[in-house]
């Protein structure tokens, strides 16, 4: 059955024992066989399960897989996003049509292997509220560990991340954190941050973490840096608090050479200002406004964006046949 809008159906049943939301992104040759082996796991395990795929606007036929796969099982939800939000917003959006008592987010590459979903969800059911799994052995690049490095730098900074607790996409989330993640009013969701901000009981569990089978990463340099992006000028006031104090220098600094301009005409004699002195100070001063007012205009774009869009993400079309188990969102 296929639906162009998300609203639940009436409650029939109590809600599953887990979610297991997967943001897709060109992996054709790969996302099969994720979502057969997750389902292969969940029914080995007895898991009472839901399965959320979202299609982050794929280009390689990405789509035409896991809509099939929703199309054949009751228990598959694949969504399509209009356009590509990347990877936080696709999990966002998978979060928010949840109903699990936990959810589990996974990459759509089978570096998180979905036999580790069983020991998370384990772990989780001794009463955490966010369990991550920590992987015993990075097969990422060193370019993406380098990436990573930065990012887990500023999550200690702004979100205050414990020192030891290691941040990775390979995570379950009890359900009434999952509630209130959700309804944080954001077009820019970052879930790591989000998710330390509405938890408190956090652990570590070691899981494995394989290579890539198929294709090349998608985190590529433009990507990483949107994710610095959005942790800086939506969760965070650091870039404004540094331009402002280099403004605050700049100006101390402006005002004592006034100063000893001043003091120094008084005691020698006067000279002809020399143009390029002043064509140079104006240069850079007017620079460094120029930079303060792009830096705040950065800020002020963000804000008008947040006020003038009422959803972070749009669906083109949704591909169920769930009878969904609770009431409306």
């Amino acid at each position: 059955m296929q639906v162009n809008d998300t609203r639940r159906a009436p409650m029939t049943t109590d809600r599953p024992a887990c979610s297991i939301v997967i943001p897709v992104f060109n992996s054709v040759g790969v996302v099969g066989e994720t979502v057969d082996r997750t389902v292969k796991v969940c029914e080995n395990a007895a898991i009472d399960y839901e399965l959320i795929l979202v299609n982050d606007a794929s280009t390689d036929g990405s789509w035409d897989v896991i809509a099939g796969r929703a199309a054949d099982n009751p228990r598959i939800v694949a969504v399509d996003l209009l356009h590509n939000y990347g990877q936080h917003t696709a999990v966002f959006a998978g979060l928010k049509l949840s109903q699990g008592e936990f959810a589990v987010t996974m990459d759509d590459d089978l570096q998180n292997p979905p036999e580790e979903i069983v020991p998370i969800l384990a772990k989780a059911a001794e009463g955490y509220d966010l369990v991550i799994g920590e992987f015993e052995q990075k097969r990422h690049s060193l370019f993406r560990r380098l990436g990573s490095s930065l990012v887990g730098w500023m999550n200690r900074k702004i979100f205050d991340k414990p020192k030891g607790l290691v941040l990775t996409n390979f995570r379950c989330i009890r359900r009434d954190v999952v509630e209130r993640l959700v309804a944080y009013q954001t077009n820019y969701p970052y879930i790591p941050g989000l998710a330390l901000m509405f938890s408190t009981n956090r652990v570590n569990i070691p899981v494995e973490h394989h290579p890539r089978a198929v294709g090349t990463s998608n985190y590529s340099l433009p990507r990483i840096l949107a994710v610095v992006w959005r942790i800086l000028f939506n969760y965070s006031s650091y870039p404004l608090r540094l331009v402002s104090m280099f403004g605050l220098v700049i100006t101390t600094g402006a005002f004592g050479l006034a100063a000893f301009i001043f003091i120094r005409s008084l005691v020698v004699e006067s000279q002809v200002p020399g143009w390029p002195s002043v064509a140079l100070m104006l240069a850079f001063f007017n620079g460094v406004t120029i930079l303060i007012l792009s830096m705040l205009g950065e800020y002020l774009v963000r804000l008008l964006n947040q006020s003038s869009r009422t959803e972070a993400y749009h669906v083109r079309t949704v591909v169920t046949d769930r009878v969904d188990r609770q009431g409306d969102a």
